[in-house]
């Protein structure tokens, strides 16, 4: 199979998907209005409600989601043959997460900006909200832990990317001033933001820069964690304007460049994949495709961190509610491009099979590194760019979208936290809760010891939980659409699947850490799964109770959606 056959079907079904199947989605399912006024306008503040041009949006709404989750699972995916892989991918763009991402952000935006969680008690009652909450702030403790840990390995093993890792962020306040506070023009800021970025990383690549195995005791994995947290207590606490957006649209901008490189690399090799088709001799110890597949690729086919995303930050600064189809299906679409390119950079990126097969010799052997590996070789057999600085490129571009990902991963701790409080009846600050929300990701993240290794202790958990979450938030959609009296049907067949594999998963899991011993993720697993339970089961009687009530109407002019008439 030639790489440049993927390529094409793979690209096409997204266009496709965003230019038809979002149009349906936005004029018919979720109907969205240009002449409905915004939460970013009507409790505009200058902090987190901020009135963004679209592309800017988009820029911040994707690289927020994107991480490195969807080179990570994709990298690891193949091992059971690339055909799994690129279907789920696809239609899971198409079909689920564009769906998804583009339904949340409608109905926080129709909610004054409110949270998953809070729409949760707001549709299926208090108990749901609570325990709602408890999955998110779950999900987002493992987000933000997990990712300081792979920045810092990145950082370490490629330090030709630490200059334009760091050089990032003085480009990002820079942009957001020229943009907001000089009004300068957005194209030009932004060819002027991207190359700077691209400098940074020629400079990175002459000049790498190496820690001291230990500074003060702390090894430099350990200390390259500590900045990234102090930096990401400072960033979660700054107006969005300022860093959080400038710095997401910029490294949005940056990967649609490095997946130009990526795939213009493809157009010009075409390379054959060499991974097979559907793999049989899977390594010792892999487990079974189903359900694995969908929960190892996660981001780049359906994610719960993307409601989160979308209805904790990108739902407050929406200038125009028809900007919801740009920001939030064809931010799936350019993970999903992502994915796409991780898939065929890690099973066309090998000269042979033998030589894929050395790299995937064990379960999850194959990840970012594979990835970084195999599309380096692309990009230096197509485009001449050295290997060095082909790693580079690839490593920089993993890191930062981590690295954004974990802005607003903190950014929205913090802000559960707060709602936390509120169901407390604590005024919690914006500032102590940061306090908290930062301080419990580093207590776990150095647990382990001073290398920060602690911070991938309940990772394993990610996969289920993340698409539990996935399910609940399609629950939360499914019955506002019921009680709107529009089709539901583009949400429900999803919901029913997703949910059914990651409960499935979740299960198996169960079983793996019962044998394992495993106390910990034991009864974290079984916290999450009894949750998710109580959730499904609220949500399904919600649905009902909403087919029998009297249908709900809004208008345009309705600056919070009324409520159903069952719910206090």
């Amino acid at each position: 199979m030639n790489s440049l056959f993927l390529a094409f079907i793979g690209v096409g079904m997204m266009a496709a998907g965003f230019a038809l199947y979002s149009r349906f989605l936005g004029s018919k399912v979720y109907r969205l209005s240009a002449k409905y006024a915004t939460p970013a306008h009507t409790m505009e503040d200058g902090v987190d409600f901020v009135p963004t041009n679209k592309y800017v949006l988009w820029g911040h709404h994707f690289t927020s989601v994107a991480g490195a989750a969807p080179i990570i699972g994709p990298a690891v995916a193949v091992i059971w043959g690339w055909v799994p892989a690129f279907l789920w991918v696809t239609l899971g763009t198409v079909f689920f997460a564009g769906m998804h991402d583009l339904g949340v952000l409608w109905a926080s935006l129709r909610h004054r900006g409110q949270s998953i969680g809070t729409l949760s008690g707001r549709y299926i009652g208090a108990r749901g909200r609570n325990l709602f909450l408890v999955i998110i702030f779950l999900l987002l403790l493992m987000v933000n832990t997990a990712f300081a840990t792979v920045i810092s390995k990145l950082l370490v093993s490629t330090p030709t990317a630490v200059i334009p890792t760091w050089g990032a962020i003085v480009v990002a306040l820079l942009i957001g001033q020229a943009i907001y506070r000089f009004k300068w023009n957005l194209p030009a800021v932004s060819v002027v933001g991207v190359v700077s970025l691209y400098t940074l990383m020629v400079v990175g690549d002459r000049f790498p820069i190496v820690l001291p195995e230990t500074v003060m005791g702390i090894p430099d994995r350990g200390v390259w964690i500590i900045l990234l947290f102090t930096y990401a207590f400072a960033a979660s606490l700054l107006p969005v304007w300022v860093l959080l957006q400038p710095r997401d649209y910029i490294n949005g901008l940056q990967l649609f460049v490095g997946l130009i490189i990526l795939y213009g690399s493809v157009l010009i090799t075409h390379p054959d994949v060499v991974a097979p088709t559907f793999n049989d001799n899977v390594p010792e110890g892999t487990p079974g495709i189903f359900p694995l597949l969908f929960v190892t690729i996660a981001c780049g086919a359906v994610s719960g961190f993307h409601g989160v995303v979308a209805s904790g930050t990108s739902s407050k600064q929406l200038d125009k509610e028809t900007d919801a189809r740009f920001v939030g299906y064809f931010g799936a679409v350019g993970e999903g491009l992502l994915s796409l390119g991780t898939i065929i950079a890690t099973t066309a990126g090998f000269k042979t099979l033998a030589n894929w097969e050395e790299v995937y010799n064990e379960w999850s052997a194959g990840g970012v590194n594979a990835f970084i590996s195999g599309g380096g070789s692309i990009i230096n057999e197509g485009l001449g760019i050295p290997t060095s600085l082909s790693a580079t490129i690839l490593a920089t571009m993993a890191i930062l979208f981590a690295a954004t990902t974990m802005d607003s991963g903190v950014r929205l701790q913090r802000m559960v936290v707060e709602e936390i409080g509120q169901i407390m009846g604590l005024k919690i600050s914006a500032l102590v809760a940061t306090i908290i929300a930062v301080g419990v990701a580093f207590a776990l993240t150095f647990s382990s010891g001073a290398d920060g290794s602690g911070g991938m202790l309940i990772w394993p958990l990610f996969g289920t939980t993340n698409q539990l979450m996935a399910g609940l938030s399609m629950a939360i959609i499914a019955v506002i659409l019921t009680h709107l009296r529009r089709p539901a049907w583009p949400v429900l067949i999803p919901l029913c699947f997703v949910v059914t594999v990651a409960m499935w998963a979740a299960l198996l899991q169960l079983g793996t850490l019962w044998a394992g011993r495993n106390w910990l993720l034991l009864g974290i697993d079984v916290v999450i799964i009894i949750a998710a339970i109580w959730v499904v089961v609220e949500s399904a009687s919600a649905i009902m109770r909403a087919r029998k009530a009297p249908a709900v109407a809004w208008s345009d002019a309705d600056t919070d959606a009324p409520a159903p008439h069952h719910v206090g």
